[in-house]
């Protein structure tokens, strides 16, 4: 049977899978930089990039309680983004 609750993420896994989302978010937008400055001596721009696909080696869950803390905010098809990071925009 399926009727088990799972067990409650701890506060540090939950920070554990945060950072991981954000360093996910950093290296994506660097990456999306870094291809669209055009030549080396352009200024380059900033990336329009602010929702992404969370890390996969956390479940699901985790990114739903992050929601639910309001630290992440739901942005479709499977992505999130960060709300401190929306609210600045």
């Amino acid at each position: 049977m399926s009727d088990t609750v799972p067990e409650p993420f701890t506060p540090q896994y939950l920070k554990q899978a945060l950072k991981a989302f954000k360093k996910r978010l950093k290296l994506t937008r660097l990456d999306e930089e870094s291809t669209i400055g055009g030549g080396p001596l352009s200024g380059g721009r900033d990336s329009g990039i602010v929702a992404i696909q969370p890390p996969n080696q956390y479940p699901r869950e985790v990114w739903e309680k992050l929601v639910e803390q309001g630290k992440l905010r739901r942005a479709g098809s499977g992505m999130y983004e960060l709300v401190q990071d929306s609210d600045l925009h």
